[in-house]
């Protein structure tokens, strides 16, 4: 009868630490996921600011040439 319960204690336990692990596991790939939408998510933000870098480089190149048009025009 002794063993019969030991039996059943370790029965349970490997339910459990089966019911755990798939949670786990269920855990882990929501959050894989999460980090490939992040990932996705980040190189398009880093493309908007090299993007916006870009843009600006040029118009601080615009504003440069006017400003030497300007002081050519004024003396």
């Amino acid at each position: 009868m002794q063993n019969q319960t030991n039996l059943e204690k370790l029965n349970t336990k490997v339910s459990q630490i089966l019911q755990q692990f798939h949670a786990m596991k269920a855990e882990n790939d929501m959050l894989r996921t999460e980090i490939i939408t992040l990932k996705s998510q980040k190189e398009l933000t880093n493309q908007e600011l090299e993007k916006l870098i870009h843009e600006n480089s040029q118009k601080d190149a615009e504003i440069e040439e006017i400003a030497n048009k300007i002081e050519s025009i004024i003396g």
